[in-house]
């Protein structure tokens, strides 16, 4: 088993390089070299968990974190990817994607965030999301609502966000 639950985001309302950069280096390219190499070595054993944590926020675009954003899609994709990957080897390799909300960390950047968790209440159900080898898991789990809403709203609509 491997847990990938490192990343960055910053907001960044003026769009400085720089910030975008350091997002991109981290949430892309180094979670694609650690992610590529666990889930090879997984095929080669015959088996293996992989689960990293994602985040909601992967799921629209955002004007105040472009690249965060932008990062979290691409690993969501990336880790969908594996999972099919994994499913048409018949070999028991799991892909665990974990999108949280806000859970009271430093990561939780901003004005006026709802539904903030406690570290307790999303460590047990990340627990849970892991011990059950979800595909794919909401924390808290009331983010699935907002997470059905961000799929279906019409762009119209979130531009006004």
């Amino acid at each position: 088993m491997l847990v990938v639950s490192a990343g960055t985001g910053d907001l960044n309302k003026n769009l400085d390089y720089d910030t975008e950069k350091k997002t991109n280096d981290l949430n892309v390219a180094a979670f694609t070299e650690i992610v590529t190499w666990a889930y090879n070595f997984f095929e080669k054993q015959g088996h293996g968990h992989l689960i990293a944590v994602t985040s909601i926020g992967g799921l629209r675009g955002s004007s105040m974190a472009p690249a965060y954003s932008a990062s979290k899609a691409y690993q969501i994709n990336y880790l969908e990817g594996l999972r099919q990957k994994a499913k048409k080897s018949g070999k028991p390799i799991f892909v665990t994607d974990i999108r949280p909300g806000f859970v009271d960390t430093d990561m939780a950047k901003g004005e006026g965030l709802f539904w903030v968790s406690t570290k307790e209440k999303a460590a047990k159900q990340i627990f849970d999301i892991i011990d059950r080898k979800k595909d794919i898991g909401y924390v808290t789990k009331r983010w699935a609502i907002i997470a059905t809403i961000l799929k279906i709203l019409p762009n119209w609509l979130y531009n006004k966000i």
